[in-house]
């Protein structure tokens, strides 16, 4: 006899991914696969302390950037962009750049 099961979480339960990567070759938006859709998104480049940060509400593309020397704007290009199973990091060239750390944290 078969068995059938299944799971949901609570809409009160936080769902966490994280990461890093090093692109080596050429900069270029880098898709993430998280397996849910973020309601909010950090990511940091490690090397330079640039980073920054999308909310659920914002557009798509769109980013608070926050610069290591403290200048924080708000970007409507070339920023995060959620996705059903995960989020895709703009080409921003504060943030993505070649042979540079870079740390992301995604919550859904």
């Amino acid at each position: 006899m078969a068995k059938t099961a299944s799971q949901t979480n609570p809409l009160n339960v936080t769902r966490m991914a994280s990461g890093t990567f090093i692109e080596d070759t050429t900069a270029v938006a880098y898709a993430i696969t998280c397996g849910f859709t973020p309601r909010y998104v950090k990511v940091a480049n490690e090397t330079s302390g640039d980073w920054y940060e999308w909310f659920e509400g914002m557009a798509d593309a769109e980013a608070i950037k926050t610069i290591a020397a403290g200048t924080r704007a708000i970007i409507t290009t070339l920023g995060i962009t959620p996705s059903a199973s995960g989020f895709t990091i703009g080409l921003d060239l504060d943030v993505n750049v070649v042979n540079e750390q870079i740390s992301w944290i995604a919550l859904g």
